[in-house]
């Protein structure tokens, strides 16, 4: 006779309609009983759409019936009306305490320069007098210790959440504060959304207006597991101005609505490059692609950060040069700039 764990088990292959999770580990099961060979399942759902509880219904039949000795199989649903307007979405997502903001930033690939962007965006958003958070969560490529100039290690509080590093005024959380710099790290897909996770929800993020997620770039299971389970307010996109860069951010765009989070805007890097001998401005990854871009999804164009050797400097200085006065260094005054948008629009929600 199958068992309530069994039961369990195969509902957790039931993927949600639209979203990599599982109907198990969104919360949706609420009861499993078994008597002899008959099961009863009861899932709790708030949704608008019809199509989902009736996907939802034919994929719990066939993962029930398709286990050893199942005989009746029946299947309750209470459909709730959904509390807010992202309907499905606003159901399976939670804030973070201590966090009133989250805004990831996102590339659809790598080396445009996503985690600088990352990094100043926070600064920048500090220095305007917000209270800033930056977890980075690319745990394969961890940035963000060496980009601060720090090897502090945390340590855990009475209740056992992690304590955030504190640097240039932010609290900072990062796999690399936690390996030495030639460690790799080596772990499947289902550990590193684990670990991500804890970074998210078992960090003691202290009275944040803001928490600015680093993402890999892509739009793999991280991306997915953090769009679908954190309430964010919004994403950043970075891209560079070619088209094979715009090509993949309109990926990751194109994710970021699937699961209703709004886009906040783009961020333009290595836009041009001024000569520090005549002055000339010279576009050498090409010219306008940001401007197009974000006429073309409807979203605002936050910023050109240009291609400045200052930039990559300060970063491996561990200064980020949103630190350096806006009004002598132009990378500093576009992060600011930025800033000073995302914070209009967070003013608003």
């Amino acid at each position: 006779m199958p068992t309530e764990d069994q039961v369990r088990s195969a509902l957790a292959h039931v993927k949600y309609p639209g979203f990599s999770r599982d109907i198990v580990s969104f919360g949706l099961i609420k009861g499993i009983r078994v008597e002899g060979n008959a099961v009863q399942v009861d899932i709790s759902l708030a949704t608008k759409d019809a199509n989902v509880p009736r996907q939802i219904h034919d994929e719990s039949m066939r993962a029930i019936k398709a286990l050893p000795g199942v005989g009746d199989v029946r299947l309750n649903f209470d459909i709730k009306e959904p509390a807010g307007p992202q309907q499905n979405v606003a159901a399976l997502q939670s804030s973070i305490p201590g966090v009133k903001h989250v805004i990831a930033v996102a590339s659809g690939k790598g080396g445009v320069g996503k985690s600088t962007v990352s990094v100043n965006l926070a600064v920048a958003l500090s220095r305007i007098g917000l209270k800033v958070g930056l977890c980075d969560c690319d745990l394969y490529g961890p940035s963000i210790a060496h980009m601060f100039g720090t090897d502090e290690r945390p340590y855990a509080d009475d209740e056992q959440r992690i304590i955030p590093i504190r640097k240039h005024g932010l609290q900072l959380m990062s796999m690399g504060f936690l390996l030495d710099d030639d460690s790799p790290v080596i772990v499947r897909g289902p550990m590193a959304t684990k670990y991500t996770q804890q970074f998210l929800r078992q960090c003691a993020w202290e009275n944040l207006d803001v928490l600015v997620l680093d993402l890999p770039p892509g739009t793999g299971d991280i991306q997915l597991t953090i769009s679908q389970s954190v309430a964010l307010t919004g994403a950043v996109i970075v891209t560079t101005p070619q088209e094979v860069a715009l090509i993949d951010a309109r990926k990751a765009v194109g994710m970021f609505r699937k699961v209703n989070v709004p886009i906040l805007g783009l961020v333009e890097n290595m836009s041009h490059f001024v000569c520090p001998n005549d002055g000339n401005v010279y576009h050498i990854f090409g010219k306008g692609g940001g401007e197009r871009e974000a006429k073309k999804i409807g979203v605002p164009l936050l910023g050109h950060i240009p291609l400045e050797i200052r930039v990559r400097e300060s970063g491996d200085e561990g200064r980020p040069v949103a630190l350096e006065d806006p009004k002598t260094s132009p990378s500093s005054s576009v992060f600011h700039e930025v800033a000073r948008q995302i914070s209009d629009i967070l003013a608003k929600k």
